[in-house]
């Protein structure tokens, strides 16, 4: 993977401006640590921080291909899964190649195809091609948003970058957040609206849209949504469909020419993934497959199964290891580092995140790292499947908001009574909600149960997953770890939005219909294990560290944060005992992630030089 960054100025000189370019390339360094590149003309300017999977010698970027009188040149952050058929394809075209990556054959597919080539695209991209002759930028990004882009027009052009940081790194990008950005941090936050940028006139391409920019402005373009018909297949031609989708996926996620290894929890999701992973392994003649395990100090002491958390993942974790016979490293943190990689976390995400959620994973990628560079995760298979408890809990299935985030009211009482007057933080999230159902593909004639269930599976897919697949890339690429994710390869999604909820819970279980899809390949008592997310610690030092930070924050007089909450309802919750009986987002963000994000909020304030309008 990579880091990419571009300006185009219809009035500035841009080849003179090579240190601004490097700026939004370098604070990006580590989404690509092994080489550097920039490309200038007249009027558009591209840079990239390249981490080399595929090809070393071979894919130095911004790559640029001369096609008649035009010249195309392209950034690219991802991984074409189907490069083989498409270069094939290409070179019966009468177009030839000069490298073996991917990024060349984005490039001629634009050359042939134009912008319509994403169409074709199977992988996780962010894109942008600049056309000199035509003096026009095309940007993309991948159908699921696994990989980011963001971009800021300005008065006279558009800078566009992977992360937050890289923008900020443009002099006309201003840290400023208004009414509507306050909103997102505090009453969505750690989710965003989708095409969000938190700071004001900063967007996001949505996925699977792509954008043109020329002299006569801005042009967007939906190029793939989910369509609603009834699903044709019986019970068992399903089961064998879902079975060959995730073994092929599986399979084409493994092309690489640095090490590659799979996230082994225990649970369902990345047992699968694991299992076809260690079948194509031993079909190739390689050595075991190199799986990594996260797991915390004295959690076999302090673990307390939940309705949201049942099980503790060690021991499943060992038994599908050692039922595949892969390699198991297990990575052990402690709760200070979990707190102390707190701040680093919100340098990865560029806005405060799902604390330790995030914190852990960082660390955790980072010791991946020393012994890999590309890794195989079971992300997004409980929005595809239908695993998450609200898709199962009466109160989430009737409530008038996000299902992940019903504490609407804990989370209001944090804030200053004059703020709260201010954003109307529940009408905020009520507007977004109804915004998010109105883009439901709906299918005629469905039953009331079924329409709601296809909402649950729309809300999940386009506005709680991309919370998990932000913190993935932020927290993996923040160590130089590319980490690829099988359930969101779009067929699979795409066939699954039609699957009904009674063959999706086949069996009477969540996620039911990957069970039986999975049946020989894991243990049976692994199989039907109840779902359980990523682990966290629950050891109380933890909880200390964030309740002791948060005080230090609260006994600043400078924090930029105190303006904005309400002191004597934060100061409640500080000595409140015990827990919230649900989370007040997601499944594990609990009290302690309540103090951890408001410190979380208040160093973004500070290190982002955040001015609110």
């Amino acid at each position: 993977m990579c880091g990419i960054a571009g300006w185009i100025d219809w009035n500035v000189e841009i080849t003179g401006q090579r240190p601004v370019l490097k700026a939004m390339a370098d604070v990006q360094y580590w989404r690509g640590p092994d080489a550097e590149g920039i490309w200038m003309s007249h009027r558009a300017g591209l840079a990239h921080r390249r981490l080399s999977i595929i090809d070393p010698e071979g894919g130095a970027q911004p790559m640029i291909r001369r096609q008649g009188e035009r010249t195309l040149v392209i950034v690219y952050n991802g991984e074409l899964y189907n490069m083989a058929e498409l270069q094939r394809e290409l070179e019966r075209l009468g177009y030839t190649f000069a490298t073996r990556c991917d990024t060349e054959v984005v490039l001629v597919a634009y050359a042939h195809w134009g912008p319509a080539c994403v169409e074709r695209f199977n992988g996780i991209y962010a894109i942008g091609i600049w056309d000199e002759q035509a003096q026009e930028l095309f940007l993309a990004r991948d159908r699921l948003g696994v990989k980011p882009l963001f971009y800021a027009p300005l008065e006279n052009g558009l800078v566009f970058a992977s992360e937050l940081k890289g923008l900020l790194a443009h002099p006309a990008v201003r840290p400023e957040v208004d009414n509507e950005g306050l909103a997102e941090i505090f009453a969505l936050g750690p989710g965003r609206t989708p095409g969000h940028g938190v700071f004001r006139n900063v967007y996001e391409v949505k996925p699977g849209w792509a954008l043109l920019f020329d002299r006569r402005g801005l042009h967007h373009r939906q190029y793939w949504k989910l369509e609603s018909r009834p699903h044709e297949d019986d019970l068992e031609t399903t089961i064998a469909t879902v079975r060959d989708l995730l073994e092929d996926t599986v399979g084409r996620q493994l092309m690489s020419d640095v090490p590659v290894c799979a996230l082994l929890s225990g649970g369902l999701d990345s047992s699968a993934i694991t299992a076809f992973a260690a079948q194509a392994f031993r079909r190739q003649g390689r050595p075991p497959l190199r799986t990594f395990s996260i797991d915390y100090v004295d959690n076999n002491v302090y673990f307390q199964p939940n309705a949201f958390q049942p099980t503790a993942d060690g021991p499943w974790a060992e038994r599908v290891a050692d039922f595949l016979q892969v390699d198991r490293r297990i990575i052990t943190l402690t709760p200070s580092a979990v707190a102390d990689a707190l701040r680093e976390a919100v340098r990865a995400r560029d806005l405060p995140g799902m604390t330790d959620v995030d914190s852990s994973l960082l660390l955790f990628c980072r010791e991946i790292k020393k012994e890999a560079t590309v890794a195989l995760s079971g992300e997004c298979a409980d929005e595809v499947f239908g695993g998450y408890p609200w898709f199962h809990r009466k109160e989430a299935l009737e409530a008038d908001i996000f299902p992940w985030s019903l504490k609407m009211q804990e989370r209001i009482s944090v804030l200053h009574p004059d703020l709260v007057d201010h954003l109307q933080p529940e009408q905020y999230v009520r507007r977004r909600y109804r915004e998010a159902l109105d883009a439901v593909p709906r299918l005629p004639g469905e039953n009331p149960q079924d329409a709601r269930i296809r909402e649950m599976f729309y809300l999940n897919l386009f506005h709680w997953m991309p919370v998990l697949l932000d913190r993935k890339d932020r927290m993996s690429m923040a160590v130089g770890l590319e980490v690829r994710v099988p359930f969101c390869d779009h067929r699979l999604v795409e066939y699954m939005w039609n699957v009904p909820w009674s063959i999706k819970m086949a069996g009477g279980r969540e996620k039911g219909l990957l069970r039986v899809a999975m049946k020989g390949l894991l243990p049976e008592d692994a199989l039907w294990r109840k779902k359980s997310p990523f682990p966290k610690t629950h050891h109380p030092d933890f909880a200390r560290a964030c309740r002791s930070a948060l005080q230090e924050v609260l006994a600043d007089p400078t924090s930029p944060l105190l303006p904005l909450i309400h002191r004597e309802s934060v100061n409640k919750w500080l000595q409140a005992e015990g827990e919230f009986d649900i989370p007040w987002f997601g499944q594990l963000m609990r009290l302690p992630q309540l103090y951890a994000y408001l410190v979380q909020v208040d160093q973004w304030l500070r290190e982002y030089r955040v001015q609110i309008l």
